[in-house]
């Protein structure tokens, strides 16, 4: 058994929980596991199962907004290091990331070995210098360090995301079962439908007959309550009066409330976003739409039946946009009757095979 282990994970709360696989497998084999998190990561790291310690830092080379590098903060970053003792560290990254800044902090910090995936050359910095070849999903991207590092999955772990249970007890706000989960909001503006598209989806799967409960954070409800609103507002279609019900749970919910509801949801609609992360960590299929700025290979949702909408191809592919650099944000311009009939085949008892499906459905 190995000794105190730090996993590093610096950005937002999916690809914290992207990472609870290797996690696991880490903390399978080590006697204490301590995830160093971002301030936009530190919640989702408090889910994981097999943390027994979170260490919340701003790194300034992956923070969207990075603050300033000053001695100050990466001084008392190094202090806080090296007062956990850790026998070794493994630093999880994003293609686009480098793993190298923090493991020149953590040597600073006394680490004796460190592990990364990295293109460029280390020097000292590293112990385990992995290349990782292809474009794996994340989940698997960060396995494949923890693997190479000497930390396979248990026997019995398949290597899906997961997260603490038990979950709270959210009917009181969801109302009756079954119903379908919206979350109309991503961190990224790039990657989020308008606001005009998402009611329309939750209109249309409304009048289709489902319940749909509509989530969001704090800072998402003038968002939730819009597309509400809109969505059950005068129809220039299908009568409206005959629709379910639909309901407004922007800003209501903790993370592991939110887990609770989308473990409950029969089916999540979402963009690429922290929450379509943590409906796959409960086990919830979720229909991905999907904006190409990044690669879906890598950040669809994983080891849950999904379908992919969105123009897979457009003009901003792979761009890392976080504004959508094409007037009308066509990538998302997906029919909501493509969304309802996504829903429906991911129902449970429908066909299991839909797992990483992908369509263009109503892009213009």
């Amino acid at each position: 058994m190995t000794g105190r282990v730090l996993v590093a994970r610096l950005d937002n709360i999916g690809d914290v929980l992207l990472a609870g696989p290797a996690v696991r497998a880490v903390a399978a084999r080590a006697e204490h596991v301590v995830l160093l998190a971002g301030p936009r990561g530190r919640v989702g790291a408090e889910l994981l199962p097999g943390v027994d310690e979170v260490v919340e830092w701003c790194a300034p080379w992956i923070d969207p907004e990075p603050p300033e590098v000053t001695d100050e903060s990466v001084g008392a970053l190094v202090e806080r290091v090296r007062k956990l003792r850790l026998d070794a560290a493994l630093v999880l990254t994003s293609f686009h990331q480098s793993p190298l800044p923090l493991a020149l902090v953590l040597r600073l910090a006394g680490v004796p070995w460190i592990g990364a995936i990295s293109d460029d050359y280390p020097g000292s910095l590293l112990d385990l210098r992995l290349r990782a070849d292809g474009d794996p999903p994340e989940a698997e991207r960060a396995l494949s360090l923890a693997r190479a590092a000497g930390f396979p999955l248990p026997d019995g772990d398949d290597g899906a995301l997961a997260v603490r249970r038990p979950l709270p007890d959210t009917r009181a706000l969801t109302g009756p079962a079954p119903f379908v989960a919206v979350h109309p909001a991503a961190s990224v503006p790039a990657r989020q439908p308008t606001p005009e598209r998402t009611a329309a989806i939750v209109a249309a799967l409304a009048e289709a007959g489902h319940r749909v409960v509509v989530t969001g954070a704090p800072d998402e409800r003038e968002l939730t309550a819009r597309v509400t609103a809109e969505a059950t507002g005068p129809a220039t279609g299908p009568a409206r009066g005959d629709a379910a019900e639909i309901v407004d749970l922007g800003g209501a919910t903790s993370l592991p409330e939110l887990a609770s509801v989308l473990a409950a949801a029969r089916v999540v609609v979402a963009p690429n976003t922290g929450p379509a992360h943590l409906a796959a960590a409960v086990g919830t299929p979720v229909v991905s739409l999907f904006a190409p700025v990044v690669p879906s290979a890598r950040w669809a949702p994983y080891g849950v039946p999904s379908v992919v909408l969105g123009d897979q191809h457009a003009r901003c592919a792979n761009t890392r946009a976080r504004h959508c650099p094409v007037p009308g944000h066509p990538c998302l311009a997906i029919d909501p009757a493509d969304v309802v009939a996504a829903v429906d085949a991911l129902l449970p008892g429908r066909d299991g095979g839909l797992v990483g499906a992908a369509t263009t459905g109503g892009v213009s």
